[in-house]
């Protein structure tokens, strides 16, 4: 993944693709909801719209995401999550070295914990790749 904006002699460990491909897989599970209940009501068809969009514990897109996550290497998950710190705001893009090795000196849970359990995952790292002139639209289209 290489920028095409001001930081030109950006290299990132993470390609595009993989952390497209995380954006989408991210945004599918954000918009899934609570479950109402615990129970299917009296005609499970009817119901099955609605539970697709309920979270459960054994949510396949959130164990997909886990898994494609957690077989990143160790610096495409520092890439991800220094992208995602840029994307919220923490750091500027011209300080994303800086937020590598920040990443990497306190990581206290795997780089999938971390990242799924930061509200708004998919707006950050879409912020981030923003930052740096890229985009998903190719992607996108790809994948849908």
């Amino acid at each position: 993944m290489k920028p095409k904006g001001e930081i030109e002699d950006q290299v990132f460990e993470i390609n595009l693709d993989k952390v497209c491909f995380i954006i989408l897989k991210v945004r599918e599970f954000e918009v899934k909801v609570a479950p109402a209940d615990a129970d299917s009501g009296p005609n499970p068809i009817e119901d099955l719209d609605l539970d697709l969009l309920q979270e459960r514990q054994d949510d396949s897109v959130y164990d997909e995401l886990s898994s494609f996550i957690d077989n990143l290497n160790v610096d495409e998950g520092l890439d991800l999550i220094a992208l995602m710190w840029v994307g919220r705001g923490t750091y500027d893009p011209e300080d994303f070295q800086e937020a590598r090795a920040v990443a990497a000196k306190e990581a206290t849970h795997t780089t999938a914990e971390y990242l799924l359990g930061t509200p708004l995952l998919s707006e950050h790292l879409q912020n981030g790749l923003d930052a740096f002139n890229l985009s998903c639209d190719e992607a996108e289209t790809i994948h849908l």
